[in-house]
């Protein structure tokens, strides 16, 4: 019995090692090549806002072909647009030409769409209990696409002789191609049929339900943030006299820091329940501007970029969980496209403003807005754990 659900896992963690390093690819170079493809200084980071977008507009065409054709089979048309969108983007450096650059990296996006799902497959099947833990070990994938998405940066940018970072985005295409043959062995468990599928609940009223809607807001604010930040950051550290191999270095250093405690925060889940997690989460991210704001050295910069790191994993895992334990069997494919495309769709927003308010306004304030955010979230996260305790109480 524990065979199939075993060897899925596997599969979803190496896969997430594979696509999760598309990310950290567009993320270090985005706005640098953007810097160097665009005439227009705050349109600097407009390829990670496309990036963004496409994740935010793949998510319910995403969930729409998995539900019909299979999470394999969507898995592998994903992949699939994951090595299309390395060569364009690739093609895009070649021939100087912004739009067709972005092109690429909004195709990479909706490759994402696909990847950010595994976390959902681990989750199909498996007893509430378990639920935790099983997206967590999909997510310790993310430590092995950590190394390899920064580390091919710093081999293969300039291994395009004439064509620097173009070596970069071939690497991407690479990578989803490996990915190929690894999620073809997927055996994810069948969609509810359309029948089973009636009892569920449309998207308006699970919005109106306080739990979904709370899970939601969780997500938007942990993700949000951290896209928020982490667009602007390499600029920011290149723009501050640090070197682009800093900047490479620290995107690195934040995503393991983004996905190493995974190893233990299914176990955190289950001991001490999912809202107080993604509270914890959401303070970790506080301290993180804390840090932002008390100086622009390379150590503050890494060290924030860490810290961001660990509360996007806790508060993102955590909202992650309250979401698959917020709605029924019939409801899985409405509730998280809807949660992805919520959650996406508001990092795509933010990100488009990072690169503008980076030139206008400045890291600071970037790091200024970080508090104003958590509160939202946070605020009605305590006031649900604290009425859970007096209920229980009585």
């Amino acid at each position: 019995m524990e065979t199939l659900p075993t060897r899925n896992l596997a599969v979803l963690v190496a896969a997430q090692s594979l696509g999760g390093a598309s990310a950290p690819i567009v993320i270090s170079l985005g706005g640098l090549v953007g810097q160097q493809l665009s005439s227009n200084p705050a349109l600097a980071t407009f390829p990670v806002s496309m990036f963004n977008l496409g994740l935010a507009l793949g998510t319910l065409p995403a969930a729409a072909i998995m539900r019909r054709f299979g999470r394999r089979n969507g898995y592998l048309l994903g992949a699939a647009i994951g090595v299309v969108s390395g060569l364009i983007a690739a093609a895009g450096i070649w021939i100087g030409a912004f739009a067709v650059f972005c092109f690429g990296t909004f195709a990479a996006g909706l490759y994402a769409s696909y990847v950010q799902t595994y976390r959902f497959a681990a989750a199909d099947g498996c007893e509430p209990a378990k639920r935790g833990r099983a997206i967590s070990w999909v997510m310790v994938g993310g430590l092995c696409a950590a190394v390899i998405g920064p580390q091919l940066v710093i081999l293969t940018r300039d291994s395009v002789p004439g064509i620097a970072y173009a070596g970069s985005f071939l690497s991407q295409a690479a990578l989803a191609m490996l990915a190929l043959p690894v999620l073809a062995m997927l055996h994810a468990p069948r969609a509810p049929t359309a029948h089973a599928a009636k009892g569920g609940r449309s998207a308006m009223q699970l919005l109106s339900s306080p739990v979904f809607l709370l899970a939601v807001m969780a997500g938007v604010v942990s993700y949000g943030l951290m896209a928020f930040v982490m667009t602007a950051a390499p600029m920011a550290m290149v723009g501050h006299g640090h070197s682009v191999d800093h900047a490479a270095h620290g995107i690195q250093w934040h995503v393991l820091a983004m996905f190493a405690p995974s190893i233990v925060t299914g176990r955190l889940i289950a001991r001490f329940g999912m809202e107080r997690v993604t509270a914890f989460g959401l303070v970790i991210i506080g301290l993180s501007g804390a840090v932002a704001l008390a100086g622009l050295g390379v150590t503050h910069f890494y060290v924030s970029l860490i810290l961001l790191g660990l509360g996007w994993n806790f508060g993102f895992i955590g909202a992650t969980a309250m979401v698959a334990d917020a709605h029924t069997e019939a409801e899985r494919g409405t509730a998280q496209g809807l949660n992805d495309f919520i959650v996406f769709g508001t990092v795509a927003v933010g990100s488009f403003f990072s690169g503008a308010l980076l030139q206008t306004a400045g890291w600071e304030q970037i790091n200024l807005l970080i508090f104003p955010a958590i509160a939202l979230a946070l605020a009605p996260l305590i006031w649900r754990m604290a009425h859970e305790k007096g209920v229980s109480a009585i």
